[in-house]
């Protein structure tokens, strides 16, 4: 086994102190099965980032978290990354230009989709007329935008074939946001809508009963925003590829904060991944790294360590220094930065030396904050297979020092 277990976590990879103490609080609050950390594990709110636990009959919306349903997205188009090669900055500007990065949109037309009229909408109703009609609008106002933080849109040139993919990483944005927000609230008797208090990342797990009249609504208001999220990775790789020319022949799309009903060793079990991919026996997933690294399209395999994971994985590579660490506090009447360990010169000698096209993001991206990819999947080799090798050749993320409440 490539695991070793710790207070009773499952844990791959280099322990981290801060998130193992979080998936220690975690597996001792509620009905849990197991709890688990996966290689690129780091601190999160409530239950940490790479934390998986598995829980009987309960849901945790802290453990989902705030982007309820980030997930990524990846294509293998007809071209090759040859064919592009001339014109890559231009098409990295048009991007850009048409994609909509951090909170507004570019593209003022409304987006329809067959999701706004999903009958679960009524949770929000059963909640209040105000609360529905503003999610709902906020959520038509803000589908196919990408946001800022961790998020981006990529072009890939596919090791060993010379084939090009496209690959996003976003979820449901604001929606997702107030709908975590707003159940957590209510779990302790708060108003939907209301600011919540500066409550501790350290902080036990928030819980619901499955068979509970609120953990119901919860669960289907967490699929709605489920998706919603595929709806805006659907859109944004649409966009790309018309603006390539280009058609689709394979996609792997997943989810990476999310809670699921499965069977684990019989028994069913919700399954709250949080920055974790599923992994079951001949699933696939798109795993990415950093800009300045390869990002990987994983098959589940059918063994005895991927059944003790409970069939997870990691979503990227793990960062190993803080947004601030990295870029510094922002003055935001200067909009200047000071105090980052990592310089923008730095990042875009990194940058340019792999050979990247870069459009956005700030320091607090770069590929210093991030451990290596291989590092992680290395860690995780008795549970899943690398089918697709994909270096990135362009990157378009929101600017550096964009404001996105939403942002992670």
């Amino acid at each position: 086994m490539t695991y070793q277990t710790i207070n009773n976590v499952r844990v791959w990879g280099n322990p981290d102190q801060g998130a193992l103490a979080q998936a220690k609080t975690c597996a001792e609050h509620g009905n849990v099965l197991q709890a688990l950390l996966m290689a690129d594990h780091h601190k999160g709110y409530s239950q940490p980032i790479g934390g998986v636990i598995a829980y009987d009959g309960q849901i945790s919306p802290s453990g989902v978290g705030y982007d309820i349903a980030c997930g990524n997205k990846a294509v293998r188009t007809n071209l090759q990354a040859a064919d592009i090669a001339p014109q890559l900055p231009k098409i990295m500007d048009k991007i850009a230009k048409r994609i909509s990065f951090g909170v507004g949109r570019k593209n003022k037309d409304p987006i329809d989709h067959e999701m706004f009229y999903d009958p679960d909408w009524s949770v929000y109703a059963a909640i209040g007329r105000q609360e529905h009609d503003r999610l709902k609008a906020l959520a038509r106002d803000q589908l196919g935008t990408v946001g800022s933080g961790n998020h981006y849109v990529d072009l890939f040139e596919e090791v060993g074939t010379g084939r090009l993919w496209i690959g996003n990483h976003f979820g449901s944005r604001g929606f997702g946001h107030k709908t975590a927000s707003g159940f957590m609230n209510l779990a302790v008797g708060r108003p939907f809508a209301a600011n919540a208090p500066g409550e501790s990342m350290d902080q036990p797990p928030v819980l619901l009963e499955m068979g509970s009249e609120l953990g119901d609504m919860y669960y289907r208001a967490m699929k709605l925003a489920g998706q919603y999220a595929y709806a805006g990775r659907d859109y944004v790789i649409e966009q790309v590829l018309a603006i390539l020319g280009a058609e689709a022949d394979f996609e792997v799309h997943n989810h990476h904060n999310y809670a699921w009903k499965e069977t684990h060793g019989g028994k069913e079990a919700i399954v709250v991944r949080k920055g974790a991919t599923p992994s079951a026996p001949g699933q696939l997933g798109f795993i990415g790294g950093s800009m300045g690294d390869i990002s990987v399209i994983v098959r589940g395999k059918d063994t005895d360590e991927n059944r003790d994971a409970f069939y997870s994985t990691v979503h990227g590579a793990g960062r190993i220094m803080s947004r601030t660490q990295a870029a510094g506090k922002l003055n935001w009447k200067t909009r200047k930065r000071s105090g980052g360990l990592i310089t923008p010169e730095q990042m875009r000698d990194a940058v340019r030396t792999f050979g990247v096209e870069l459009r956005g993001a700030g320091t607090d991206e770069s590929p210093f904050v991030y451990r290596k990819l291989q590092e992680v999947l290395d860690a995780h080799r008795e549970t899943i297979d690398v089918l697709h090798v994909l270096k990135p050749i362009g990157v378009c993320m929101a600017g550096d020092n964009e404001f996105d409440p939403y942002k992670d």
